[in-house]
């Protein structure tokens, strides 16, 4: 990490101390004092206004304990607010930088309200046990205690009333009568308006416009279209088919229900109508009901001493998450520092692992969430970005992640080409490149360019040239091939026709002849021409070498105009891009607002 300090302080308020960190001037988080005053930092001054709650090498519960409003997203005002929280709990804000996961309860203010309820809590929860500390493996072996006789009581309850009327499958026909109501009940109606005006049976049905405007399109993507038709074709005996004429966006779920509740009440059925429909669900609504009152029941009988243990715990475990994880999130927030530590054990959280590719290893690697954003952001960066597809069979999970290649050449990177990608935990996964965003990676790689790809461009000229002359070659002994058996069968039918005859003479040797002749000037020609050009080119080297030859410093300042020349633009156009690089249009696309 380049960090440099910086005597700039604020003029009111809080003394904040500044530094130079990846090229940027920021605000460096050093104390609890600079956490206390987080209220004053101006936001412009933030590296992070919102990053989101999902992605991140972070633990997930502190992550939705901080976001207050429920989001998905980290704003900068509920930073400023758990700061506060915590500020006031603690008797010495500066504990905050440790990044512990428990707390000696004398380390907690007792003349701040919050801060006597967790220290009256962190009690409770430790019990007859004799410790003056509170760690979250205690608040976890209380939640699991607790747990378990919550779970004991509900099954005690659940065993004195058992009034399901489809046995075990109950729950699934309360889910699938949820989905289906509104649909069967708008199916009803569309029969009883036929059954009022048949005329109006083309009205009240799927329209097969409807269905053509869709027709062009993948079917199995328009769900949601297909969806909105009617359940079934309406009719004016205002009876529900319980066959296959079923809008097939419902399909799943009337036959969940057609199996449970209609076949144990109407096995016989092959169609219902609205009455025996509504039995159903008035039956499954009275079981939901009564479930309703148990759980009232059981909420007015409820332990309070249970209660008071579950709110304990509750609040206890929301400030040790925050008190051993805040300041981490500071760096990562406030101020990327650990993003550029050279201390290899701290990562960034938004760095997801390492990747090995091509005879190196990437650590700049982010999971990406939406490949769309990241298509439309990316080339902002200036970043050799690498795309990847990962697959775990451990996990039998899939995800993208793109990495960014700072360093070395990408002779060999190429899209289709494997790799091996290891997450945060150690795990390996199959990597393979889908996408590569091309920017220019070192000055070395942009001096050397230019000639790699004059190198490539006469390879290729090479390769296409022995390839015309090789072809060439081969159709040129096909024909004179066909040419000499064509004219040797020729000879053998006219020496078996006349054995006396002589030799066939050549049709026009005077033709042959003069062809011959106009063959040796034309190459005369071309061996004239190519001396003339070498007698050139040897006259322009004689005169090179003998201005060289006069001073001695005429060669290497050649050797510079000649690397000036070739590799000056590329150097200048990869120096102005690298100057610009930057990894916030990468983390914007992945729904963070980088400041």
């Amino acid at each position: 990490m380049a960090k440099k300090s910086i005597n700039l302080r604020n003029k009111d308020g809080h003394p904040w101390t500044f530094a130079s960190i990846g090229g940027v001037t920021r605000v460096t988080i050093n104390s609890g004092e600079d956490i206390a005053h987080l209220d004053e930092l101006d936001q412009k001054l933030w590296t992070v206004l919102s990053c989101p709650t999902t992605g991140l090498e972070f633990d997930g519960e502190t992550l939705s304990l901080l976001d207050l409003d429920g989001d998905m997203k980290i704003r900068v005002q509920e930073i400023i607010a758990a700061a506060k929280y915590l500020v006031g709990c603690l008797r010495n804000s500066d504990d905050l930088l440790l990044g512990h996961d428990h707390i000696d309860l004398s380390a907690i203010n007792d003349g701040n309200d919050d801060g006597k309820a967790i220290i009256e809590a962190a009690r409770r929860i430790l019990g007859s046990k004799e410790s003056s500390q509170i760690t979250l493996a205690d608040v976890a072996a209380a939640r699991a205690v607790l747990d378990e006789a919550i779970k004991a009581k509900d099954d005690a309850t659940a065993a004195t009333v058992d009034n399901r009327p489809y046995g075990d499958a109950t729950d699934d026909a309360i889910a699938a009568l949820g989905a289906l109501r509104s649909k069967v009940d708008d199916f009803f109606m569309r029969c009883k308006l036929i059954a009022f005006n048949n005329d109006c049976t083309a009205a009240v049905d799927v329209s097969v416009e409807k269905i053509q405007a869709i027709s062009e399109k993948n079917l199995a993507q328009c769900t949601d279209q297909i969806a909105d038709y009617p359940l079934a074709r309406p009719n004016k005996d205002i009876l529900l088919p319980l066959g296959d004429a079923i809008n097939p966006a419902w399909q799943a779920e009337f036959d969940k229900i057609k199996s449970i509740a209609i076949a144990a009440d109407y096995p016989e059925a092959t169609a219902i109508d609205q009455g025996q429909w509504n039995a159903i669900a008035a039956k499954l609504d009275a079981y939901v009901a009564s479930l309703a009152d148990n759980k009232s029941a059981k909420i007015e009988t409820f332990d309070k001493d249970m209660a008071q243990q579950d709110a304990d715990i509750t609040l206890v475990n929301k400030f040790l998450h925050l008190y051993r994880d805040f300041y981490k999130l500071l760096r990562n927030y406030v101020v990327f520092s650990d993003f550029y530590t050279r201390d290899p054990n701290k990562l960034a959280v938004f760095q997801a692992g390492c990747l090995y590719i091509d005879q190196r290893r990437l650590d700049l690697c982010i999971k990406v969430s939406d490949m769309g954003k990241q298509a439309d952001m990316a080339a902002l960066s200036g970043l050799f970005l690498v795309y990847c597809h990962c697959t775990s069979k451990v996990k039998a999970a899939e995800m993208d992640i793109v990495s960014a290649l700072t360093d070395g050449d990408i002779d060999d990177l190429r899209v289709g080409k494997n790799a091996i990608f290891y997450d945060r935990t150690g795990q390996d996964w199959d990597a393979t490149v889908t996408r590569i965003v091309d920017n220019p990676i070192s000055i070395r790689q942009a001096f050397w360019s230019p000639y790699k790809k004059l190198w490539n461009w006469i390879t290729e000229k090479i390769n296409k040239s022995a390839a015309d002359k090789e072809k060439s070659s081969m159709d040129n002994l096909v024909n004179k091939t066909d040419g000499a058996l064509t004219n040797a069968q020729t000879n053998i039918s006219s020496a078996q026709a006349e054995p006396n005859a002589p030799a066939p003479a050549p049709a026009d040797a005077a033709a042959a002849k003069k062809g011959s002749a106009f063959d040796i000037a034309k190459f005369a020609g071309i061996f004239a021409a190519i001396g003339m050009a070498f007698g050139f080119i040897m006259s322009a080297l004689t005169s090179l070498g003998k201005g060289i030859t006069e001073h001695w410093y005429n060669l290497p300042l050649l050797i510079i105009g000649i690397i000036v020349v070739v590799s000056g633009p590329s150097m200048f156009i990869a120096w102005s891009k690298l100057r610009r690089r930057n990894l916030g249009p990468v983390l914007n696309a992945n729904g963070w607002a980088i400041n």
